[in-house]
C-alpha cells in the first residue's frame, strides 16, 4: 500500500508537533526558536509513515512513546530570554499554603526517610509509566488495545507540552532555592536531581506533564482493561503519589499539579469517547 494508514495514536503525534511549526512563528522573542519546527513535523511524519509502511507493528506500539521524548525537548527551543517570576510569585503562595499552613511537609516526613523515599521513587519510575502500560497490554493479551491507550496517554502527556511556550516559569527548587526544601534528603531524591540537571528542559514546569500523563495512563488503562480495574487504581494511587511528590520534592509548583490533572481530565474525556469494542490494527 503506497499510502498507509497511520493509526489514531500517529496522528495525535503529527497534530502535535504541526501545532508546534504552526505557533512557533508567533514567538518572534524565543532566540533559539527557528525553523527547527517545521524540519522536525516533517522528519515525524516521513518516520511514522515509513513504519507505517513496511508494517513495524511491534515498533508502532512503541515508538509513539520514543516521540514523546523528542516532543519534550523540542519544548526547549522555546526557552525565553529571561524570567520574570511573574507566574513564579503567585503560584508559590499556594505552595506555602499547602506546604507550611496545612502542614503537609510536616506529614510527609513524620515517618523520617520512609514516605519521602517513596514519593521520589514514585517520581523516578514516572519516566518508564507508558513502558510498563504497554508491557502490562502484551502481557495480557491486550496489544490490539495499544492504540487506544497511546491516544489517550499522549493526549494527556502532550497537551501538557502544549502549554509551556505560555508560561515561561521556573521550578520552585531554581527559583526559590533554599526556601521550602525537604528536611529529608534521600538517595532517591539525589538521583532524580542529577538526572533533572542532566537532562531536563528550562522553559516552564506549568503544567505538570509528570501528573498529567501519570493520570491519563490511569483512565487510558481502566478504558482498555475494563474487566481488571486493578490496573487502572494502582495507577490512580500512584499518580497521587506523583503529584505529592512533585509538590514535597519541589520539583512542581500546587498550581502545576493542579492544572496537569485538568489536563488528565480531557484525556479521560477523549477515553469516553473512543470507548467501544476492540479494534484490530489497520495497516
Amino acid at each position: 500500500m503506497l499510502w498507509p494508514r497511520l493509526r489514531a495514536s500517529e496522528w495525535v503525534l503529527v497534530a502535535f508537533f504541526a501545532y508546534i511549526a504552526l505557533i512557533s512563528p508567533f514567538f518572534p522573542e524565543r532566540p533559539n526558536l527557528g525553523a527547527q519546527p517545521f524540519f522536525i513535523l516533517a522528519a515525524v511524519f516521513v518516520l511514522l509513515w515509513l513504519v507505517a509502511r513496511f508494517r513495524l507493528e511491534v515498533l508502532r506500539d512503541f515508538l509513539p512513546l520514543g516521540l514523546t521524548l523528542l516532543a519534550f525537548r523540542e519544548m526547549e527551543f522555546f526557552l525565553p530570554r529571561q524570567y520574570n517570576l511573574h507566574f513564579e510569585m503567585l503560584w508559590i503562595r499556594w505552595d506555602r499554603l499547602l506546604l507550611d499552613s496545612w502542614n503537609l511537609r510536616g506529614i510527609i516526613e513524620a515517618a523520617d526517610k520512609l514516605i519521602p523515599a517513596y514519593l521520589e521513587l514514585s517520581y523516578l519510575l514516572v519516566y518508564g509509566l507508558p513502558f510498563y502500560c504497554v508491557g502490562a497490554l502484551y502481557s495480557t493479551g491486550h496489544r490490539k488495545s495499544c492504540d487506544r491507550f497511546l491516544v489517550i496517554y499522549l493526549i494527556g502527556t502532550l497537551s501538557a507540552y502544549a502549554l509551556f511556550p505560555y508560561f515561561p516559569s521556573q521550578p520552585p527548587r531554581i527559583a526559590f532555592p533554599g526556601l521550602d526544601v525537604p528536611a529529608v534528603n534521600t538517595v532517591l531524591r539525589r538521583f532524580n536531581l542529577a538526572i533533572l540537571h542532566a537532562a531536563t528542559i528550562h522553559v516552564g514546569v506549568f503544567p505538570s506533564a509528570h501528573v498529567s500523563s501519570a493520570f491519563a495512563a490511569a483512565w487510558a488503562m481502566f478504558l482498555v482493561l475494563p474487566r481488571r480495574k486493578l490496573f487502572g487504581w494502582v495507577l490512580v494511587v500512584y499518580a497521587i503519589s506523583v503529584s505529592l511528590a512533585t509538590i514535597y520534592g519541589r520539583y512542581h509548583y500546587a498550581a502545576d499539579v493542579v492544572a496537569g490533572v485538568g489536563i488528565s481530565l480531557v484525556a479521560g474525556l477523549a477515553a469516553l469517547l473512543i470507548k467501544g469494542p476492540a479494534r484490530t490494527v489497520v495497516t
